[in-house]
This record gives C-alpha cells, structure tokens and sequence, in this order.
C-alpha cells in the first residue's frame, strides 16, 4: 500500500500557522473527533515494512522478550527487511556489547542505555552493510523494557528508539520515546510493546512528513494500555520541527497527562533528571510573565531550598502550564503556546504541559519518580479557589480530598494577593493565608495544614508591587498602550518586543 503522507514535504517546522500543509487527522478516537486515517491492524504494518525493498534494518530488545522483532518474522517476508535480531538479555554480556551505565548509576532501563544500543546496531549496519545495500535505507531498533514483575512492585516501563535513515545518503534520524505500560500483566505488557515498536517503526517511515499525525500513530490499537511521556525527534529530515510542539501535540492528543521539555526546547523525561530530586512547581499563565510572578517564583523557591527537610543541592523548579490554560473558545493556539514557551525557554526555564486540572493529578504523576518533596508556588486567590472546589466536589469524603491534595511531602507556598482591580475602591490589604475567606465545613481542616506546614505564607514579598495583573498586562501589550514594559522583567519586555509575541504590534498594523 502507498501512503500519500509519506510524499508530504516536512513543512511543520517552528510554524505557528499550519495552513501551509493539510492536517490529514485531528484527533484519535479518544479524543472525540473523526478519524481520518484508517488505522491498519498490527501486522498489516509489519508486512508492509517488511514488502518494502528499501527499508533494512537490526533489532535489539532488552526485556519483555523480542516481541517487536516477533512480529516481523511472523507475518513473513522478513529476510527483505531484518538484518539482525538479538538480545543481550544478561547484564554482564549487555555491558560487553554496550558498556557499563555510569550517568544512569547500573539502570539498564534508562535513557543513556537506549542511545548506546542504537550507537552500536546502527553503526554495524553502516560498517558491515553500506557496500552491499548501497540503494537501501538503514535503521535500528532499540528498547530496553522492564516489565511488571511477579510480585507487581515494579509497574513496568520502558524506552524505545528507533534510529532511521529516509534517504540511504543521508544521516539518520532519532525518535526517541519513554512507554509507562498499564496493563496489570506480564504477558500483556509484553504485546503492548511489540505493538508499539510496529507502531513506531511505521510511522517513521509512512508519517514521517506529519509528525502529528506519526505521534498519534504510536497509540494504534494501544488506548489505554500504555501512556507515553516523552516523545523526541531529532535528525537532518526533522530540522525545522519544534519539539515543544511534540509535548503540546503528545498531551492534547492524549498519549499522556504530563510532557515536559527543557530551556532548549528539547523533550524531557522526569525520570532521568529529577530522580531522588525536590521540585518546586509554578503553575500559571506565563502570558507574559510580570513582576508578580517573579517575585513569587524567586521567593518560593528560596524558602523551599531554605527547608530544614530539603537538600538544598537536590532541588528544581519547573513552570507548568495546564492544556485547558492554552485554549480559546475551545480551539487550542499553538502560536500563543509558542509565544509562552519562546519567552519561559529564554529565561532557562524547564516547562511541564499537563492535562492535570486537579493538582492531586499533578502531584501523583511525579510520584513514582521518589520525589522526596514537592512544593508547590502559588497566589492566595488560587488557594482559595482550590480549597473551594475541593470542598464542594467531595461533601461526603473531606479528609480523603484533603488527603490526595496535601499529602505528607507537599508544601503549598502562598503569595499574598491584592483584590481584583474590579473590587470595591479604597485602600486593598493583601490577602494571605490568615486572612483568606475559608468556609466554615473545612476551616477544621484549614487550620490543621497550616499547623503542620502543609500550607505556608511566601516571606520577603515586594509589597509595592501586587497591583500588577497579567491580564492588564496583556491587554495594554495588544491594544499598543504604553506602560506595560515597567509590569514585567526587561528580559519579557524584550522578548515581547523583537518577537513580536502575544498580538505586540498587532493594533498598530490595523
């Protein structure tokens, strides 16, 4: 069969208007849209790979058996595309063929391991195979999977990789992927990955000109049985693609909850960096980012490094923005989510999307990852909101609530809030965690967290400048009024103005 998506030029790049290529899909089932591209079965995609002369290739699989190669041998037609399939199941023999793990400190399902099996598969391919198959397109396969174990405490997870030629004269591609398997058995763990190896290795080279489209692909007869947290793509055929655009794309597409990438704008997963590390989190709008917010990241995350419970050296702070914040009655803006990440990448932060409305969501993502301590930055209105609404959803189940939100290792830090400008006049006080309005059926519960410190009030705050509000702030930059510049900090005032980002300039041209 003949993909017509395979001939599309890769014109996705940094682009914040898609009109110049045609989506050929929206939206997976799950996500309540039609589908456009007909999903084809498992082996329907392993036979055509293997029906194509110009695709060759190794496999190496770690863990949960060789079920990706499997299904390459199983349809038939494999000596057409499988150089090699092979194993190195014991670590010692693993080590010998790929060098011991020193940065992953002896994990062998671990990001750097991955990248070692494809350094060496697809470096044997070109050494031993280039002369011969001068007209062919190389690529190796790669996973190293851990799956759910007999007495079920480990839950299974894995990475996969796939290192690809689409021209046999040029340098590879990378994509790079981090699988959580939620199937409850060892057995189905292990189809779900041999499905999404398929899943991967067609869509490289039958998507590869819509990588929205190679993204959802990966999910193909897998919903609900694995989430997928880390998606990358590098390579000579994927230059101009953003990959903070793969995290926007994984999340809204429901591959998973939680997508994080780095000041480079390269993806992340949680798992490699933030291992046995404290996180201090800041959710927000970041559009733009004024003073306040400044003010309240910078004092936060001292006083949470400052924690007599914390290791000050093991910290991180993460900005985090939620996938309904990015969406405009009801459409989701790709060019204000770049406008946001354009400014948040340029001031070295690390940025997580989620699909966590629920701050208990959020907290129980990163809780496989033995965070000791999360902290979590935020204004005294948003408390309030929070505290509201959690109330209100759970009349019956308060201290359960209250528990999945609060729990053990998790601060909430509260910058004091001024009234909105739409208040009663007159002088405004700051409101802070003792002045908040609490309802009476959970002031029991209220005064508890902030006697055991699950709630604490941000010190050293710059009082003179709460007036600030982002949304004024915004306004003021898209109707050309001046002043805005002295609300948020030189380097966003900048940013705003060379990029031209949230609608700057925008009136004027009118």
């Amino acid at each position: 069969m003949k993909e017509v998506l395979a001939h599309i030029p890769p014109r996705w790049a940094k682009i914040r208007d898609k009109s110049c290529y045609k989506k050929r899909i929206e939206s997976q089932p799950a996500v309540g849209v039609t589908l456009m591209r007909r999903i084809l079965e498992t082996e329907q995609k392993a036979l055509e790979i293997n029906l194509d002369e110009r695709i060759y290739g190794a496999f190496a699989e770690i863990g949960a058996g060789q079920e990706v190669a499997r299904h390459f041998f199983q349809v038939g037609a494999a000596a057409g595309t499988i150089a090699k399939s092979m194993s190195a199941y014991d670590k010692t023999v693993s080590d010998e063929i790929y060098g011991t793990e020193a940065k992953g400190k002896g994990r062998y399902v671990c990001e750097s391991r991955l990248y070692r099996m494809l350094d060496h598969e697809y470096k044997l391919m070109e050494g031993r195979l280039r002369e011969e198959r001068p007209q062919q397109n190389f690529f190796a396969f790669a996973d190293t999977v851990a799956a759910i174990n007999y007495q079920k405490t480990i839950k299974g997870d894995g990475w996969l990789g796939l290192r690809f030629q689409l021209d046999p004269n040029s340098k590879p591609n990378d994509l790079i992927l981090h699988v959580r398997l939620l199937d409850n058995d060892n057995r189905l763990q292990q189809q779900a990955i041999g499905i999404l190896g398929v899943n991967l290795i067609y869509g490289c080279f039958r998507y590869h000109g819509d990588p929205e489209t190679l993204l959802q692909s990966l999910m193909d007869n897998l919903r609900g049985r694995v989430k997928l947290d880390m998606v990358r793509i590098a390579g000579p055929d994927f230059a101009d693609l953003d990959n903070r655009l793969i995290c926007l794309w994984a999340v809204k597409h429901g591959l998973t909850d939680v997508a994080i990438f780095g000041p480079d704008g390269n993806s992340l997963h949680a798992g490699e960096f933030l291992y046995r590390t404290s996180i201090l989190i800041a959710r927000g709008s970041y559009r733009p980012p004024t003073l306040v917010q400044q003010d309240m990241i910078r004092r936060a995350y001292e006083q949470f490094r400052a924690e007599p419970d914390v290791d000050a050296e093991k910290t991180f702070f993460l900005a985090e923005i939620t996938l309904d914040n990015l969406r405009s009655d009801g459409e989701l803006n790709e060019r204000d989510f770049l406008d946001r990440a354009d400014i948040l990448c340029a001031l070295g932060q690390t940025v997580i999307i989620s699909n966590c409305l629920q701050h208990k969501k959020l907290i129980a993502y990163f809780a496989d990852y033995k965070i000791p301590h999360i902290g979590l930055a935020m204004g005294a209105r948003k408390l309030e909101i929070i505290l509201r609404e959690t109330a209100e959803a759970n009349p019956d189940n308060l201290l359960g609530a209250f528990g999945e939100l609060f729990p053990r290792n998790v601060r909430f830090y509260i910058h004091p809030a001024l009234q909105t400008p739409s208040a009663a006049p007159g002088p405004k006080k700051p409101q802070t965690t003792q002045t908040l309005p609490i309802p009476p059926a959970i002031r029991f519960l209220y005064e508890h967290l902030l006697e055991h410190r699950n709630i604490v009030d941000i010190q050293r705050f710059s009082p003179d400048i709460l007036g600030i509000y982002h949304k004024e702030v915004l306004r003021q930059i898209q109707d050309g009024e001046p002043g805005w510049e002295e609300k948020v900090p030189s380097e966003v005032a900048r940013l705003v103005k060379e990029k031209r980002l949230f609608g700057f300039g925008a009136s004027i041209l009118q």
